[in-house]
């Protein structure tokens, strides 16, 4: 589901119009954006935690000649999902593994 898809599926479950449910949709992902880049985490009950996290500087691997590289720091986001999603989505692959068995 991509950023359309998205703001679609909101206008169809809210029943809005849908350039409505996008400029909602564009808003809240400006005011998240704006949160996680002032270090400050963004939390969602019942979907889950976006936390910014600085990454160190570290060596890789080019993996087509192997060739050591410098990795630079930077800043990155780390998502933790909430217990509640997290027991939906085991309980479809529970129903799925129990349906094939």
């Amino acid at each position: 589901m991509n950023r359309s898809d998205l703001s679609l599926a909101m206008a169809s479950a809210s029943g809005i119009p849908r350039m409505t449910a996008e400029r909602a949709l564009n808003a809240a992902l400006a005011a998240m954006a704006e949160e996680l880049t002032r270090g400050q985490r963004v939390t969602l009950a019942g979907f889950g935690t976006f936390k910014p996290v600085a990454r160190k500087a570290r060596i890789g691997r080019d993996p087509r000649t192997g060739t050591r590289l410098e990795i630079a720091p930077c800043n990155s986001v780390h998502f933790a999902v909430s217990p509640e999603l997290r027991d939906a989505l085991n309980l479809t692959v529970l129903r799925a593994h129990s349906a094939g068995a």
